[in-house]
């Protein structure tokens, strides 16, 4: 939708006067009269004032009152008399004396118009969806008491004694060279991926802390937000607090275009944003020449006791001409990856894959991968590299902090995959896909 331009500013003046009112003209020798007699003075002035409207000339008007006869009457500010630019004003019940333009008088600059206020963006039309999407659900949701035994017991606050151990690269954001792709990791599930000539964020997360969680972040950003180039497009996997920051939309612009699930749009227009797309599984939209396909997971959406399910959730297949990146948000293992490598029977280059946050696996296998399966995953959705996520960032389980990517290493060697091909990269590091 393009923006919606501000309507002039209306003038209180008429246009022929160009914003000038016209003011008494003073004659010699007053100053002395004001000093000796002021009484007299001013009571001589009233007279000479109303004889001069009185006894207005009958010949020819000038250019000026011959326009202000045209255009009804001046309208002065709420706070100052009323003044006419011409004798033929002078009908009305008003005692102040009017005054005859003259050419040649001194003027002053009419008091300024505060422009009007701009007027917010039509909302574009509504899609209707379903009051939830718990039919989409393949595992039971966590229950309250489950959450409260694993908070009980502490199996979600492990040691945070080797955070220092977490590798994280700050060398800036490398720009692609020809046609290949770039990707970032900035922590967490944020990405930055430069691809197609587009600067796309997946999930973008530069907060310090985030909602449900107690310990702030472990590692800084891997690319500070002030060297972020202009971001073209900014997909989203669901509203889950690590995926979906408040605090780091607020600082997007609002003409940036955002890719939600099907139910995400309005939390970002009731945010001012004008470009937001939502959509179902299985569907399609274009950002440039670059192609974003959402894809279904094996997840849920929440952000209170109120809302559970009501929006959707999934991944993102990126496609441009000469690269296919898949970011998977969050899932748990299930035959849905499987569906997603059968719509792309010439393969995925890229996987942007989920390691951490997996342990009590009796609490969090409905909802995460372990290293073990996500490796599985890459291969049921026939991708050729894996980069590894959503480790090292927010302790928001009970492995030690390097355990998931330990455990991805083992898990591809053992599969018997080429070890070039796993990107465990540190915050920060990029790595480019050549055609």
């Amino acid at each position: 939708m393009s923006q919606t331009s501000h309507p002039a500013t209306a003038s209180h003046l008429p246009a022929e006067f160009d914003g000038l009112v016209a003011v008494p003209p003073w004659r010699p020798g007053w100053s002395a009269r004001f000093t000796a007699r002021p009484a007299r003075a001013l009571r001589k002035l009233g007279r000479t004032a109303g004889r001069a409207v009185r006894d207005r000339p009958s010949g020819p008007r000038t250019a000026i009152a011959e326009a202000a006869s045209r255009s009804s009457v001046l309208s002065a500010p709420s706070t100052a008399p009323s003044l006419a630019l011409s004798p033929a004003f002078s009908t009305g019940t008003s005692t102040r004396a009017k005054f005859p333009v003259r050419s040649g008088t001194s003027v002053r600059p009419a008091p300024p118009v505060p422009p009007a206020p701009p007027r917010r963006p039509e909302p574009l039309p509504r899609r209707s969806w379903p009051d939830g999407f718990r039919d989409r659900l393949t595992s039971p949701i966590p229950t309250f008491q489950e959450l409260l035994a694993v908070a009980w017991h502490g199996t979600l606050r492990p040691d945070v004694g080797d955070a220092d151990r977490i590798p994280v690269h700050r060398n800036g954001l490398p720009r692609p060279a020809g046609t290949e792709a770039v990707v970032t990791w900035v922590g967490h599930a944020t990405y930055v991926v430069q691809i197609g000539g587009l600067t796309i964020l997946t999930d973008p997360v530069w907060a310090r802390k985030i909602v449900g969680v107690h310990r702030p972040r472990l590692t800084p950003p891997g690319v500070a937000w002030a060297d972020l180039p202009r971001i073209d497009a900014v997909v989203i996997s669901h509203n889950h607090y690590d995926h979906l920051d408040a605090w780091t939309v607020r600082r997007l612009p609002r003409s940036t275009p955002v890719l939600v699930p099907a139910g995400l749009r309005s939390w970002f227009t009731r945010r001012g944003f004008r470009d937001v797309t939502e959509l179902d599984w299985w569907e399609s939209t274009r950002v440039g020449d670059v192609r974003f396909d959402f894809v279904p997971a094996h997840h849920w959406s929440r952000r209170s006791i109120w809302d559970t399910c009501k929006t959707l959730w999934g991944g993102w297949v990126i496609a441009s001409d000469d690269q296919t990146i898949y970011f998977a948000g969050d899932s748990a293992y299930g035959e849905r990856f499987a569906q997603i490598g059968a719509r792309y029977p010439d393969g995925i280059d890229l996987a942007l894959m989920p390691v951490g946050a997996f342990e009590p696996r009796w609490f969090m296998q409905a909802a995460h991968v372990d290293p073990e399966q996500a490796v599985r995953a890459c291969q049921d959705v026939g991708a050729r590299r894996m980069a590894t996520m959503h480790w090292g960032t927010f302790v928001l389980s009970g492995e030690s902090l390097l355990a998931p990517v330990e455990e991805a290493r083992v898990a591809w060697a053992q599969a018997g995959r080429d070890r070039a091909d796993l990107w465990d990269l540190a915050v920060g590091e990029s790595r480019a896909l050549t055609p």
